[in-house]
């Protein structure tokens, strides 16, 4: 039986940022919703206001993926199971509410570093807004409508 979407983006969240805590899986899962409801650009058109699509859409995210540069890729959706708390934290999405740190984002990263990249993805089409925990928050610049 396929995997619901509601327990995909829990998974996801828990995945993505599980060691986030409360502040960072809400910045997570708010950012993923951004994707979802933003009126131009590539995720209006490949997502089409779909949470599924976005949560599928080939190489967003790592969690995704069984596999990453040739190698296994033990940390993803589907070897780790969500919690209550990452339920909670999908629904408190899902409802409609936004983290206040990451309005209009788009995109978000771990850089394993002090400072932020000041731009993501790699093509400018991301100028960073925030960080908030380990992640970096990025909102997207005017290239971004290109895509």
């Amino acid at each position: 039986m396929p995997m619901s979407t509601r327990e995909l983006f829990a998974r996801m969240i828990k995945c993505e940022a599980g060691g986030e805590g409360l502040d960072g899986m809400k910045a997570v899962a708010s950012t993923i919703m951004n994707r979802v409801h933003v009126a131009y650009g590539e995720y209006l058109r490949v997502g089409q206001g779909d949470l599924r699509r976005i949560l599928e859409q080939p190489y967003q995210f790592t969690c995704y993926l069984t596999e990453v540069g040739g190698q296994p890729n033990p940390q993803n959706i589907w070897n780790i199971p969500a919690e209550d708390i990452h339920y909670q934290v999908a629904d408190w999405a899902l409802a409609g509410n936004v983290h206040p740190g990451v309005v209009e984002t788009l995109w978000y990263m771990n850089p394993f570093a002090i400072q932020c990249p000041p731009y993501f993805p790699y093509n400018k089409s991301g100028v960073q807004f925030n960080r908030i925990t380990q992640h970096c928050f990025y909102q997207p610049t005017t290239l971004y409508a290109l895509t």
